[in-house]
């Protein structure tokens, strides 16, 4: 069985339709997924959702777009949040200069508030890193002199050396339908070569379907794709990726193995 470690069930795109979205889900023989909080201030809706379904977690986190809406959610804020049942991590949380939605200082700040978090917790962070590696990178490593905290970079699309940086720091690598398209080489180059303790997959739905069904609404079902993708550029078998990512993800989302 695999597990999507990275979806939106909240977003209109799945929520409008989620009894057979879970269903579809199921039939693909995908086991689990974990629902993911952008925004703080709509952490009951994400609780809900992960509360009437067994087989889905939830995080709680401010997504790097809306930091500068929510600066005044501190890293206490997100502990005691986070002490929810179904809370298994933190974030997503992190930078992004492709969009630049919200301020690049505001987006800083929110960052290091959920890495605090992380760290006091021991709960993964969720890490959302796009076209700032330089910052990232620099981040991580500053924060991981001030004491060592879980982290996954999800969705991977960054270089090659802010992989190797995650991963030296005992970070994990989440690769969603970004890893099926053409252009993706540095990803895929990224995906070959990452320790094979280190790897999760995820689909980001309703965003980034994988080939074959790129430029439709992504959906959990669908990870089953990116894995399949995943096991041919390793050279190993569809079960071997299902193993291997699900043994990491509950070695990383430690709380999700008592729940």
């Amino acid at each position: 069985m695999l597990i999507d470690s990275h979806c939106h069930l909240d977003f209109d795109a799945l929520a409008g339709d989620l009894s057979a979205v879970m269903a579809r889900m199921e039939a693909a023989g995908v086991s689990n997924c974990v629902t993911i909080s952008t925004h703080v201030e709509q952490f009951d809706k994400i609780c809900a959702i992960a509360e009437a379904n067994d087989n889905v977690w939830c995080s709680v986190g401010t997504h790097p777009h809306n930091a500068h809406e929510e600066l005044h959610i501190t890293s206490d804020d997100l502990i005691k949040l986070s002490d929810h049942k179904k809370c298994i991590a933190i974030g997503e949380a992190g930078l992004d200069y492709f969009y630049d939605n919200s301020p690049r200082d505001a987006q800083k700040q929110g960052f290091l508030n959920h890495i605090a978090a992380a760290r006091q917790t021991g709960l993964p962070l969720i890490i959302h890193a796009r076209d700032a590696d330089e910052d990232m990178a620099q981040i991580l490593k500053e924060e991981t002199l001030k004491g060592a905290f879980p982290f996954v970079l999800h969705c991977f699309s960054s270089g090659i050396e802010l992989a190797n940086t995650g991963i030296e720091l005992g970070g994990y690598v989440s690769f969603s339908g970004i890893l099926t398209f053409k252009n993706a080489k540095t990803v895929q180059e990224v995906a070959k070569n990452a320790p094979k303790d280190k790897i999760l997959v995820e689909t980001d739905a309703p965003f980034l379907a994988p080939v074959p069904h790129r430029g439709k609404s992504n959906e959990p079902a669908f990870v089953r794709h990116t894995a399949q993708f995943l096991a041919d550029i390793r050279g190993v078998e569809l079960s071997t990726i299902a193993e291997q990512t699900t043994d990491n993800f509950y070695r990383l989302f430690s709380k999700a193995k008592t729940e």
